[in-house]
């Protein structure tokens, strides 16, 4: 009777110790598997850490565009504010030597001048085609005569 039990505690344990073969086996393939994954993943960071260096050199060119383009930026806006100005004080001289040649024009009108048979012109219209006579006569270097 010992001699079946120690059979039987003898095939237990080949039966225990080759379950524990088998769960050996298992481990080392996921042991491997995730050994491939480790190396998968270094590449995967190697490569990352590559593309964040890129985006950061990229960033700061175009912080550098950035300051350049706001630089120039500004300093068209002044140009831009001061030709503004120009044609300000431009425009104001022109209105006050249109003013002064339609007073010529007012003074050199004979008094004893016939009414025009057609209804009058205002003389915002007056002045304009005036104006618009006076700009199509031309010098040969370009100004008005």
């Amino acid at each position: 009777m010992t001699n079946g039990i120690g059979i039987i505690i003898d095939g237990l344990v080949a039966i225990l110790l080759m379950l524990t073969i088998g769960y050996c086996m298992l481990l080392n393939s996921r042991l491997k598997r995730l050994k491939a994954d480790e190396h998968s993943l270094k590449a995967t960071i190697a490569e990352l850490i590559t593309a964040t260096e890129i985006a950061e050199r990229a960033i700061g060119g175009l912080k550098l565009t950035v300051r350049d383009v706001n630089v120039n930026l500004g300093n068209q806006l002044s140009s831009a504010a001061d030709m503004s100005l120009q044609l300000k004080k431009q425009l104001a001289e022109g209105d006050n030597v249109m003013r002064r040649l339609s007073r010529i024009a007012i003074a050199a009108r004979p008094a004893s001048a016939p009414e025009p048979a057609e209804p009058r012109v205002s003389s915002a219209k007056a002045v304009a085609a005036a104006a618009q006579a006076f700009s199509d006569r031309r010098r040969s270097d370009g100004l008005a005569a």
